[in-house]
């Protein structure tokens, strides 16, 4: 099993940044989806791609996936770009 550990980001339909102090273990599909024959819809056999496990930290993580066998791999989020402005600015 594979997995990947990465840290939640910032929802993009809303300003505030709950939750984002998580980290997310999430496996890697071991198998392509397919369309069901009968209604068309994307599929597979592979249940772990359904499994999402939330961490306080990364070692937390790393610690789990240690002890359960899982190969996995750390994901660092990007660090944060901040473009200090005035409103003055703006009519220039």
């Amino acid at each position: 099993m594979q997995a990947r550990i990465y840290k939640r980001p910032k929802n993009a339909m809303q300003s505030g940044k709950a939750l984002t102090d998580q980290w997310v273990l999430d496996f890697v599909p071991a198998e392509a989806k397919k369309p069901d024959p009968l209604m068309g819809w994307a599929g597979s056999g592979d249940t772990q791609q359904q499994v999402q496990l939330k961490f306080a930290s990364a070692e937390a993580a790393q610690a789990y996936a240690a002890k359960h066998g899982i190969a996995a791999v750390v994901h660092a989020s990007p660090p944060k770009r901040l473009k200090i402005q005035a409103y003055a600015d703006n009519f220039r």
